[in-house]
């Protein structure tokens, strides 16, 4: 299994320019815990997290005015889309992180979380029961 098989072909991203207030009213709608940031052709420039929101209202940074240019994380671990899930595995568990982007020629096309791969490698053993 590779990256196509099990990476979300729809992806929210933040641009550049997008402000910290934005970013974490989109982090608390619960989808999300971080987003990738890519310049205006696609390419990947960054990843920002809640961590990394939480590490400038720490740092006294308005929220209202920092923007995702200044608090991502810079030069993000990207991975290809045939790039192996043991290795996406590897990267996550080497650098501590959730998710990766998976490009193309270095442009956005999709997002692998860990939820991603425990859901396409696990047969679950629960059932859902409502009762009146």
């Amino acid at each position: 299994m590779v990256a196509k098989d099990i990476m979300n072909k729809i992806v929210t991203a933040a641009k550049r320019k997008t402000i910290g207030r934005d970013l974490a009213i989109k982090l608390l709608s619960g989808m999300y815990s971080g987003l990738p940031v890519v310049d205006d052709k696609g390419k990947v420039v960054g990843v920002v997290s809640e961590f990394d929101l939480l590490k400038a209202i720490r740092d006294g940074k308005s929220l209202e005015q920092v923007k995702a240019e200044d608090i991502m994380s810079k030069n993000p671990i990207c991975v290809s889309e045939n790039t192996p899930v043991e290795e996406i595995i590897d990267l996550m568990m080497k650098h501590n992180i959730i998710r990766v982007p998976v490009v193309r020629n270095d442009n956005l096309v999709g997002v692998i979380s860990r939820c991603d791969i425990l859901s396409n490698i696990v047969e679950p053993e629960f059932v859902t029961v409502f009762a009146d």
